[in-house]
């Protein structure tokens, strides 16, 4: 006989409905939240029959974990919209553990979506890195705030870097406000600590994982953003397209619609607000970037305000993130050099190995004394050497992709980034002496500025390079 039970799951204690098939009440039981007493209840009252349901809260799985053994099924139900569906004027634990049994019994409940272990390992290890960053923030918020009561301004445009953290040691103060200075730099460089700690188990754990590598090809986005949307949206298959995974996230804008009105407004700030707000951070970075995702941000920055299209441009990101976990391709439009360089530093710290040397660079261009060149292969040869599936080609793509390409004025950017490019630079102590041989005027120093600028970054890769 299969039965239906409700469980009301609090901090202290679970209330639990037993429900026939036919809606009736069988047993009720209060059972206190501890693990010894669920284990001695789903040992007795429970049987492989039976189909358990409880709403989703702070220890909604390990509850599952325990009691999952002994029935045929559990089902974690959504507690907003179980909310909406079952409104009562009598609310009690009781009653809510009945109402979920019989939500249940008549197949009239909303679910969430069950992770397996990697993915709550996942969840648990990216959440602890988000509230340590957001300590980070308020201790430096904090001193900030003391040096504004002193009316003390920092001679530093950052105050938190090397130079400006040896100011803050050194500044004359207050002794209470030394005091607290002192305080908050200590635990300030505890929680970094603990961010390197976290950082090092995060990139341990991403190296081997194809579809973080996979996500790190977008612009803006690196291993801890990337195992911060797996964790969020989890298993891709379970969303139709793009936008319902977005919508997921709560980056799509919120619809009030009667009759013939219809109002767009704010996005609906749903599901997971840390992977929310690391993609906003992401797209911070993704706005500079030369391909389709930096053209959308700055045609929509000239008519939108600046967050505006931060968060479409975020959710733009997450589009395209399950288009490419779902085909299984890295991003075909990202900057060789960048890519190289994140997967690199992923490698590097998650491994210990450092980069191999590829060996001196002798071009045939002649270039001035001090200037020093990089050579970085293809973006299709990147992935190869990275083990990342290859990218289609601006030959392969459909003629529609070609033509929005074309009229974002991308296009033959996109043919420049599957052949070897060429990164200069000059030295600095060549930098250094240049700037004492400049030109006294600034008409002049403009000038010279320009000029070396255009003979350094004018000389193109030799064909033998490539």
């Amino acid at each position: 006989m299969i039965r239906y039970i409700g469980l009301d799951v609090h901090k202290e204690t679970i209330e639990v409905c037993v429900l026939h098939g036919t809606g009736k009440v069988l047993a009720r039981h209060k059972v206190p939240c501890q693990r010894e007493a669920i284990q001695d209840f789903a040992q007795q009252q429970l049987t492989h029959e039976d189909k358990v349901v409880l709403e989703a809260t702070t220890n909604t799985w390990a509850v599952v974990q325990l009691v999952q053994p002994f029935v045929q099924q559990v089902v974690v139900g959504n507690p907003l919209k179980i909310k909406a569906i079952a409104e009562a004027k009598i609310k009690t634990d009781k009653i809510d553990a009945e109402v979920l049994a019989q939500l249940l019994r008549c197949d009239y409940l909303p679910t969430v979506w069950h992770p397996d272990a990697a993915t709550q390992q996942l969840r648990q290890l990216t959440a602890h890195r988000s509230t340590l960053i957001r300590d980070r923030s308020r201790i430096k918020n904090r001193v900030q705030s003391v040096l504004a009561q002193l009316l003390i301004e920092p001679p530093v445009t950052v105050l938190f870097t090397k130079t400006g953290i040896e100011w803050l040691r050194q500044v004359a103060l207050p002794a209470d406000d030394r005091l607290i200075i002192n305080s908050e730099l200590k635990i300030l460089d505890q929680v970094e600590a603990e961010l390197l700690v976290i950082d090092q188990r995060l990139s341990e754990l991403a190296y081997p994982h194809e579809q973080v590598r996979l996500l790190m090809t977008l612009p803006g986005i690196g291993f801890a953003v990337a195992q911060a949307l797996i964790a969020a949206l989890g298993d891709p298959s379970r969303f139709r397209d793009g936008d319902h995974a977005a919508s997921y996230l709560g980056l799509t804008p919120s619809t009030y619609q009667s009759a013939r009105h219809c109002y767009h407004g704010h996005i609906t700030k749903a599901g997971n607000s840390q992977a929310r707000w690391m993609l906003t951070q992401a797209a911070q970075q993704a706005a500079h970037h030369p391909g389709p995702v930096g053209v959308f941000f700055r045609r929509l920055l000239r008519r939108k305000t600046r967050n505006v299209a931060i968060v479409a441009t975020a959710r733009k990101l997450v589009t395209i993130a399950f288009l490419m976990l779902k085909n299984n391709e890295p991003y075909r439009y990202a900057v060789p050099s960048t890519t190289e360089d994140k997967l690199q530093e992923l490698r590097c710290q998650a491994t210990g190995q450092r980069q191999k040397p590829r060996g001196p660079i002798k071009p045939k261009v002649r270039r001035p004394p001090g200037v020093r060149a990089r050579i970085t292969p293809p973006l299709q040869q990147v992935y190869a050497l990275q083990g990342l599936p290859p990218a289609k080609l601006p030959s392969e793509l459909a003629d529609g992709e070609k033509k929005a390409l074309k009229e974002k004025g991308v296009f033959r950017w996109t043919q420049t980034i599957q052949k070897p490019q060429e990164k200069l630079w000059v030295e600095r102590h060549q930098a250094a002496k240049n700037s004492s041989e400049a030109p006294k005027t600034s008409s002049e120093t403009a000038a010279k500025i320009r000029h070396d600028q255009n003979l350094i970054f004018s000389s193109q890769v030799p064909k033998s390079s490539k």
